[in-house]
């Protein structure tokens, strides 16, 4: 066996938090293992945010394209080379994953280890780790191994050809009709898209709607837009059972048979925490196999970590960079906490929803006097003239300390709005000051001021 490797910290999974986390440890002078037996970069790099995005924006160009007359451009007859989309995209991803396998070579103190990592125990205050067939004593352990596709034990999924977001963004030819289990945001984000670039795409919800964390109305607006493009969805009705087809797949869903060439699957995640071997050290997990930590992200056991999604605490490439934040923060004898963070985040549709805070249902639910202003997108004067109209504002707002307490926007840049939000929440400022705030128009920003002037008691 090989002499182990000595280090001050173990940093397990390179996901969004770790790679930063590894390389400022590294720069504190201590000697670092950084474990990935997948890919650098996790999820987020490999077949999240850096491959979708990219592929969004080429099913947002043949979208534009295709409704260009209204804007008094005529440009043909529009045909989208779909591999060369996904080229595109490949090549965004072998890059940004190049990137940041170089930026970790460049630290000295950094030894990056291909292999999967797991606990074999731990002696003389030391945690003991096999990478491979690499052994690894390290002081301090973090972990940040994120989360996989769970596949839905549904009668005859294992018949067909079950793809999950990994295994769609290895398609280089077009699917005829591909058919969604799972109308939430990665199955929404994606089968617009793959409708955008010329599939056939139905989304199946069992739930009573589409994107049900959030609002009805909300959710109502978002099934719009995605009927008008032409995307088919059902909800509302479990899946009885899946089989293959001639042409690939059936969804029998109560009386109704969906048959497509390709079939997603995007029904929630599970931790990829079974191969760490935690109780070798006594690392408590939940039914589900996430890892519990406390504000601070250390788990039960003093001297281990969990960052990122595997901890429950925001299943977002942001908020697990926030955690090496936090981590960092505490080492350096601050006092950052995870507790009472403002959920925030994004659906990347188009237009794409924003969120932040409190939805209106949970502003019900809590019982406090709520201000409430609900906003059409279409009378914003730049949704107008950009020709985006769909979607809607809405803003809640606690009555007795004036706070802002949620925000939605749903549409033309709602991604980018919805940060001056969450940021101006993040001062503890009474609203009035960002309704007093000079806006510059034309923008959708500029709105908010004017939108908060119109807030309303929730009854």
């Amino acid at each position: 066996m090989p002499q182990a490797l000595e280090v001050d910290a173990a940093v397990v999974g390179t996901g969004q938090a770790a790679p930063s986390l590894a390389v400022a440890l590294a720069r504190r002078g201590e000697k670092v293992a950084l474990i990935e037996g997948g890919l650098v970069g996790g999820s987020c790099v490999n077949a999240g945010c850096t491959p979708t995005k990219t592929l969004r924006k080429s099913a947002r160009v043949a979208h534009l394209a295709r409704n260009a007359a209204q804007f008094g451009v005529d440009v043909g007859k529009i045909e989208v080379d779909f591999a060369a989309a996904m080229r595109r995209m490949q090549e965004r991803v072998d890059g940004a994953r190049g990137d940041l396998e170089r930026w970790i070579a460049g630290e000295p103190n950094i030894t990056l280890l291909r292999a999967w990592g797991a606990f074999t125990g731990g002696k003389q205050g030391a945690f003991e780790l096999m990478a491979g067939d690499r052994p690894v004593r390290a002081k301090r352990v973090y972990l940040n191994t994120g989360t996989r596709a769970l596949i839905p034990p549904i009668p005859g999924i294992d018949s067909v050809q079950a793809l999950d977001n990994v295994g769609l963004l290895q398609l280089r030819s077009r699917p005829a009709h591909l058919v969604v289990i799972g109308g939430s945001y990665i199955g929404l984000e994606m089968g617009q898209i793959f409708r955008r670039l010329g599939s056939e795409v139905t989304v199946i919800e069992t739930g009573p709607r589409i994107a049900s964390r959030e609002d009805a109305d909300v959710s109502e607006a978002i099934a719009a837009f995605l009927r008008e493009e032409g995307v088919e969805l059902l909800a509302g009705k479990p899946v009885d059972r899946v089989e293959p087809s001639a042409a690939g797949v059936v969804v029998h869903v109560g009386a109704a048979r969906v048959e497509g060439s390709h079939l997603l699957v995007a029904t929630g995640r599970l931790p990829n925490t079974e191969r760490l071997n935690l109780p070798a050290v006594g690392v408590e997990t939940d039914e589900r196999g996430f890892v519990p930590t406390d504000g601070k992200l250390q788990t039960n056991v003093p001297g281990i970590w969990a960052l990122g999604d595997i901890n429950k605490r925001g299943a977002f490439t942001h908020t697990s960079y926030q955690d090496h934040q936090i981590v960092l923060a505490n080492h350096d004898g601050g006092s950052r906490t995870a507790d009472g963070r403002v959920p925030t985040y994004a659906m990347f549709t188009d237009p794409p929803l924003g969120r932040v805070g409190m939805s209106e249902t949970e502003a019900r639910k809590s019982g406090r006097p709520m201000l409430m202003v609900n906003w059409p997108m279409k009378n914003v004067s730049r949704a107008r003239e950009e020709g985006e109209t769909a979607g809607l504002i809405k803003l809640l707002v606690d009555a007795q300390d004036e706070r802002i307490a949620g925000a939605t926007v749903l549409g033309l840049n709602g991604d980018e709005v919805i940060q001056v939000l969450s940021n101006f929440m993040a001062t503890g400022a009474s609203y009035r000051v960002l309704e007093q705030a000079l806006p510059i128009h034309p923008t959708v920003s500029e709105f908010l001021p004017f939108v908060l002037g119109k807030l309303q008691p929730l009854k």
